[in-house]
């Protein structure tokens, strides 16, 4: 964008495309409302009043409208804006837009509404950023946190470690500028400030990995071999009829995604089976290999087995796919296990246990472990030995399991983001934050050392710029642009 257009008039629609009960166009910037003046049946608006006529396209009547009015700075982007509020049809608000492009407005980039209040000092960076987080949040709590952030919470949190660390900088400039007149502060005082401010960094991105987890959720894919009812448990936890269900081993052969909103965002992952042999063509080849990929990007994995049937080679080849990832397991189709069966799965739990307690009598390490189990098991293929005692049994027809399930998966969910988030941050502030840290980390370590204050100063005036991209007090073309071209067009 050049300087020419920065000062353009823009516009926009501000509501998503489709049919709804209203929707909203926003035109922001000096000509406003002269634009309106030429398509509206009423003039001479009384600002901070609202106003309802119609919109008009020379004689033509566009649609019956009510206008809202903001005279700068009392707007959201500190100018002169116009919200037009008409009926939601994709047609009418198309048609509106047309006619305030055809007299004198231009079509605004994505989230310049929200980059001009923050030029327009209407918000800091901090905020803005917060705007694109409770437009894209994906849960409730999530949003909640969001609206903290606009609010301004990160920015006065960050403006007071700025200025508890501009003291000192002050302090030790003023010692070095007016030795006569001013001493050096004291090595211990320096010393006392850095790790406070330390202490209240580690405090904001102590929320960084809960911070994450809440903005992008955590993905839990659903793997095993053909038909052992990944597909039914995908659409039981959906509780819709989302992906095709059939006894035709290999009908999944795309990998299909929806996400829950648990308190957490969930993204479920439904994959195909995955198998080898002859009878995999070259689609479901395809499909086995995004199963395999899912697995990688996965958080938590649900690796599922016919509990009717026992397990496996196929099974325990696919265990071992997922060997490093955070599993559950599910024995499915509880609902086909005879008595018998159920016994021996209880004297498979035994076994089990009586196993582990001789393992580690002998003391064998994880990888001996492993081995001998594997080697019971394939020794007693007949016996349906349970893998741990958390494997849960489970049938998606008559839900037996399903709670126990949801709520393993809440407990392990939760489990990723365990600590008490009282700061909303993305990457871009962590990275800023930790990069503070460490030019304060090298200024403690210089004050320890009794090392020149002239030095201590560089290290000190890097960690307050550091802080200064935060909220957008110092901040490049670059960056500024990233930001906001991840903001929809009309905000």
């Amino acid at each position: 964008m050049n300087i020419i257009q920065e000062f353009d008039t823009i516009t926009a629609i501000a509501t998503p495309i489709g049919t709804g009960g209203v929707g909203v166009i926003r035109i922001s910037g000096d000509k406003s409302f002269d634009i309106l003046d030429r398509i509206y049946s009423k003039h001479n608006l009384e600002i901070g009043k609202i106003s309802h006529g119609w919109i008009l396209d020379g004689d033509k009547k566009i649609d019956e409208v009510i206008i809202l009015p903001f005279k700068n700075p009392n707007s959201y982007t500190g100018e002169d804006v116009i919200e037009i509020h008409c009926h939601g049809g994709v047609n009418v608000v198309r048609n509106i837009l047309d006619v305030v492009l055809r007299n004198g407005a231009r079509m605004a980039e994505r989230g310049e509404f929200t980059k001009r209040a923050f030029l327009n000092k209407k918000m800091d960076l901090s905020q803005a950023e917060a705007v694109a987080d409770l437009i894209h949040a994906k849960t409730r709590d999530f949003a909640k946190q969001s609206a903290k952030n606009l609010s301004g919470v990160l920015s006065e949190k960050i403006k007071e470690i700025r200025e508890d660390i501009f003291q000192v900088l002050s302090k030790i400039v003023a010692g070095i500028d007016f030795p006569e007149d001013v001493k050096e502060p004291e090595y211990d005082y320096l010393i006392t400030e850095f790790e406070k401010a330390i202490e209240e960094i580690d405090k904001v991105l102590a929320g960084a990995n809960s911070s994450n987890i809440m903005r992008q959720g955590i993905k839990i894919a659903i793997v095993g071999k053909p038909n052992v009812g990944k597909s039914s448990l995908f659409n039981t936890l959906l509780n819709v009829e989302r992906a095709i269900v059939t006894d035709i081993a290999g009908t999944t052969r795309d990998v299909l995604k929806e996400t829950l909103d648990w308190d957490i965002a969930i993204t479920l992952i439904d994959t195909a089976g995955i198998r080898d042999g002859e009878e995999v063509g070259k689609v479901e080849e395809i499909g086995i290999e995004y199963s395999k990929q899912s697995v990688d990007e996965a958080d938590l994995v649900l690796f599922l087995y016919d509990a009717s049937q026992g397990l496996n080679e196929d099974d325990m080849a696919i265990l071992d796919l997922v060997k490093d990832k955070k599993c559950i397991v599910i024995g499915n189709k509880a609902d086909l296990i005879s008595e018998e069966q159920r016994a021996g799965r209880q004297e498979g739990r035994l076994f089990n246990a009586a196993k582990q307690l001789s393992s580690q009598a002998a003391k064998l390490d994880n990888d001996e472990i492993s081995q001998k189990q594997q080697t019971d098991m394939v020794l007693l293929p007949n016996r349906p030995i349970v893998l741990s005692p958390d494997e849960i049994l489970l049938s998606t027809i008559t839900k037996q399991g399903l709670d126990e399930l949801k709520s393993k998966i809440k407990e392990i969910a939760y489990n990723f983001s365990l600590e008490d988030m009282e700061f909303v941050t993305n990457n871009r502030q962590q990275d800023c934050l930790i990069k503070c840290r460490e030019s304060l980390s090298l200024a403690l370590e210089a004050s320890k050392n009794y090392e020149l204050q002239d030095l201590i100063s560089i290290d000190v005036k890097s960690a307050l710029l550091y802080l200064d991209e935060i909220t957008g007090e110092v901040i490049t073309d670059d960056i500024l642009n990233n930001i906001f071209d991840h903001f929809c067009i009309g905000k």
